[in-house]
């Protein structure tokens, strides 16, 4: 038998509509803040990941599925994540032009070769926002604003927004400096992956998940004791508009994000009780990637937030339990003449927005009622020849048993 490949899942069609209603979420939410939806390709030129995530990142170095095009043996990618993705239409499209600040969301799947576990998969879908074209904290204020509406909407509780300041590029130098020299003193203690870090990219170090780094990382140089006066200065006004919107947080300084484009302000929502994987949302600025990529100077804002993360949140809590919208009719019909006319009414019904159902393979009456009761119909008609050579049927409530007789011409719920 072929089955589906690691680290991706079925959805199947009771799980649909926790999903549905998530997205359903998640869109209205970031229209309410001005938010219009892109969509970009699921496959992009390999390039585009390695100049714009960064080439030092594990998910350039190790998680990518990368493969040749065979037109002309170009290398392409399965996108990583959605951040480069807009920001390659952004400047193809021309939308540096515009008034700003750009703002744009998606719900889209991504593709990573990371070892499979609770909350981590190598499909994965996030919902995830970009904007562009504001160096003001009142928008990093904002898009954390989003985030957290959504997470709030869903009812979850026990999720705390961690925030911190990793610098620009003006004090970034000295402060890698410190870390560097920090952890040179205990290089021996140091995993395999973090002595690698080292040299490429030292802030991976603050957030490595080994419990010897760990210990380490927690004495390591904080990256809000060196910033320069600017930064300093955004990141209190950031604290200041969070305050205002009465948005809680913590400043916690292991928070540096993977991906090499972030600058200034970063953050995440972690949740309790899901696992290792608890971090349900993750982003921060990002102002020099659009130049990266051959666009004009323009500073960027945005998250990501994992479905499956937030659903398992969600089960953590109780919450979710999301019924399909119900059935309104099922007609049971009897015999060849009655499952024609079941297929006319069942079709007026679904014109007029109805959900409804009708036997299609021949059920006796009694599994037909029993099919009605399972798939949770409100109504169920009965018809056979007798009711249509009369012309009206018995209509059954199927929540209290009672029966109303009916017209079958032009009938409707």
């Amino acid at each position: 038998m072929i089955q589906k490949i690691k680290g991706t899942m079925d959805i199947l069609p009771n799980e649909t509509p926790l999903f549905r209603y998530i997205e359903g979420v998640m869109r209205e939410e970031a229209e309410k803040y001005g938010y219009g939806e892109i969509r970009t390709p699921t496959i992009e030129n390999t390039e585009l990941f390695v100049r714009g995530v960064g080439d030092t990142t594990d998910v350039v170095q190790k998680e990518m599925y990368t493969f040749a095009d065979r037109d002309d043996g170009a290398s392409i990618s399965l996108r990583p994540e959605g951040t480069a993705s807009v920001v390659r239409a952004l400047i193809e499209n021309g939308k540096y032009s515009d008034t700003m600040p750009l703002k744009y969301y998606y719900i889209i799947s991504c593709f990573r070769h990371e070892k499979p576990q609770a909350g981590r998969s190598r499909e994965f879908f996030q919902f995830g926002t970009e904007m562009f074209g504001s160096e003001s904290p009142a928008s990093d204020a904002t898009a954390i604003s989003l985030a957290a509406a959504v997470i709030r909407r869903l009812g979850l509780k026990n999720v705390t927004l961690h925030i911190n300041s990793i610098g620009c590029k003006e004090c970034r130098p000295a402060y890698r400096s410190a870390l560097v020299s920090y952890f040179e003193s205990h290089k021996a203690k140091l995993c395999d992956n973090c002595k690698n870090r080292l040299d490429k990219n030292p802030l991976r170090l603050l957030d490595c998940k080994n419990p010897d780094c760990q210990i380490i990382a927690k004495d390591a140089p904080k990256t809000t004791e060196h910033l320069c006066s600017e930064c300093e200065s955004k990141f209190d006004m950031l604290k200041r508009s969070l305050d205002a919107m009465g948005i809680e947080y913590v400043v916690d300084s292991s928070i540096v994000r993977g991906l090499d484009y972030y600058t200034g302000a970063v953050f995440e929502f972690i949740a309790e009780g899901i696992g290792a994987q608890s971090t349900v949302c993750g982003g921060g600025r990002y102002d020099g990637l659009v130049e990266s990529l051959g666009g004009p100077k323009l500073s960027g804002i945005g998250f990501g937030m994992g479905l499956t993360r937030i659903i398992l949140a969600m089960k953590e809590q109780g919450l979710d339990v999301i019924a399909a919208p119900p059935v309104s009719l099922y007609v049971a019909a009897l015999g060849e003449r009655a499952m024609v006319k079941a297929l006319e009414i069942t079709e007026r019904q679904r014109r007029d927005g109805k959900i409804c159902e009708c036997d299609i393979v021949g059920r006796s009456l009694k599994a037909q009622m029993k099919y009605a009761n399972k798939i949770g119909a409100q109504y169920t008609l009965i018809i056979g020849d007798s009711e249509i050579d009369a012309g009206r049927a018995q209509l059954r409530n199927m929540q209290d048993g009672t029966q109303t007789e009916v017209e079958l011409d032009n009938f409707t719920i």
